[in-house]
């Protein structure tokens, strides 16, 4: 039975279509992907469905009656949720907090929080999904976010719910898990719009799957009549080539040595506890394990983004002694971070000045050290820029905080990639990418080890990792507990290290 339909949606910003024509029907009970490049149209059109924007032209129907969604407290009313790519919440305020937050479920006027807890965690334990209720968003990772918004979404009552690039701060364990709460939301009767770029979850949890080009609808086809190789043609509007990359050995060389390194050790998720490791120049060193498990402060201490507690680091042989981004910045180190919005991007400058934001000092772009800036030199850089990287926009003068997430990726990039870092620290760097732009990163990343740039790796797509690495570290609660050859690499005991068991102890507990 169907649920949804929306009917020739079309939204004009300006001169531009970010959707044309657009019809999209959902059915009840099923899990229907939405799958496009970067600028397809897929997250405008979401937001239409919730409220968030306005069609220029068409209509939406529910149950096969039409409706006006004219606000996202309309569809929160109408059974409609969304988890957003980036994340709609409140950092100040507790995970709690944030779940409740606008919700008018019970009408008193002091709110009953032991009873709105536990109504709250038995929706969490029916889902699988962990959160703990009174941490600071601050202190919770990505990862941990994501299953906020998802429950979030839940406990106001979805029916139809919309997610946008769910798997990106996922590990492969916890991907599964999400696909179990997927499959019991739809054996429910709910509805699922899943927006992804992973081939391979794709074709895994979807029922149907609409391609998207351009802001138009390319096809809907059932996931048992297609395959990888198609969906990538129709969604790039060109055959897909697939390539590998040969794996190095490590250089005699180290671009870093971390030695015996702690950061607030006790704390098993936000810590690091005696970490030793090496990156050799022209080696990509990939880390694997389940987000919050220490990754995101080693990327911040060997960034100078925090200082550790005890152990050393040795920066092209010599001795860090101030932790600070500059100083790592001036010793050609660069950083695709984590979170592009927090850390990557200033959102209300332009993708032009976001581009040059760390070489407004070189003579190339300035006279006097950065005191006056040679303008039209950086507007000639940044579409150069643009045009490498594919950054989709009507301009380089356009605010980036305006971009899409992938388009805001593409922005770091090139500030990023093309300085010629002799490390470069990539956490998560294809996160909200069409297939095609994470194949262009990939490639430069590959190029970038080749001219004898060390890169550390930091990624929740255990793909990608067993795609890029020479060298594979897995870390568990803030430590590494296996390292691995890239070459040939043993899957089923990186698997375990990953899920904090080692071979011998598994071995071990047997005897």
């Amino acid at each position: 039975m169907e649920f949804l339909r929306m009917e020739n949606i079309t939204k004009r910003f300006g001169d531009v279509f970010a959707n044309k024509d657009i019809n999209l029907i959902v059915n009840e009970g099923e899990v229907h992907t939405l799958l496009g490049e970067n600028g397809a149209g897929k997250s405008t059109l979401m937001n239409i469905l919730v409220g968030l924007y306005q069609p220029t032209k068409g209509n939406l129907y529910l149950h096969g009656n039409k409706v006006k969604i004219d606000s996202p407290a309309k569809a929160v009313n109408m059974g409609i949720g969304m988890v957003h790519q980036h994340f709609m919440l409140i950092e100040a305020m507790t995970v709690f907090e944030n779940i409740i937050l606008g919700t008018t479920k019970d009408k008193s006027i002091f709110i009953k929080k032991d009873t709105i807890k536990k109504e709250i965690m038995e929706l969490a334990e029916k889902y699988e999904l962990n959160v703990e209720l009174d941490k600071q968003i601050t202190e919770i990772s990505v990862g941990e976010q994501q299953r906020v918004e998802i429950l979030k979404a839940l406990y106001r009552g979805a029916e139809l719910l919309v997610l946008d690039e769910p798997t990106a701060a996922l590990t492969d364990i916890e991907v599964d898990g999400l696909f179990k709460i997927i499959r019991k939301l739809t054996s429910e009767r709910k509805s699922v719009i899943f927006i992804s770029h992973k081939m391979r979850e794709v074709l895994e949890i979807s029922d149907r799957i609409t391609i998207l080009r351009a802001g138009q609808t390319i096809k809907t086809l059932d996931k048992s009549k297609t395959n990888s190789e198609e969906l990538a043609s129709l969604m790039i509007g060109r055959e897909l080539v697939q390539s590998e990359y040969k794996k190095v050995k490590k250089t005699t060389q180290d671009v870093i040595a971390i030695e015996h390194v702690d950061y607030n050790k006790k704390s098993k998720h936000n810590g690091l506890c005696d970490i030793s490791l090496t990156i050799g120049k022209g080696e990509i060193v990939g880390i694997a394990g389940v987000d919050g498990n220490g990754q995101s402060q080693l990327a911040q201490l060997i960034t100078g983004v925090i200082s550790p507690d005890n152990g050393q680091v040795f920066l092209k042989s010599k001795k860090i002694s101030k932790f600070l981004p500059e100083n790592f910045i001036n010793s050609n180190v660069s950083h695709v971070p984590e979170d592009r919005n927090k850390m990557g991007l200033v959102g209300n400058m332009s993708i032009k000045e976001n581009i040059v934001l760390k070489a407004t000092e070189k003579a190339q772009f300035s006279l006097g050290n950065g005191l006056f800036l040679k303008k039209k030199a950086i507007t000639e850089y940044a579409n150069k820029m643009k045009e490498k990287y594919d950054i989709r926009c009507d301009s380089v003068e356009q605010e980036t905080r305006n971009l899409s997430g992938g388009n805001q990726q593409k922005v770091i990039l090139a500030r990023e990639m093309e300085e010629n870092p002799d490390l470069l620290v990539a956490v998560h760097p294809t996160r909200g990418l069409d297939i095609g732009a994470t194949r262009y990163v990939h490639d430069k990343m590959i190029d970038s080890r080749d001219k004898g740039c060390g890169v550390l790796l930091i990624s929740a797509d255990f793909d990608e990792v067993l795609k890029l690495s020479d060298r594979i570290i897995v870390m568990f609660e803030g430590k590494i507990v296996g390292t691995f050859s890239g070459e040939n690499p043993l899957i089923n005991e990186i698997s375990l290290a990953i899920a904090g068991r080692t071979k011998e102890s598994l071995e071990e507990a047997l005897v």
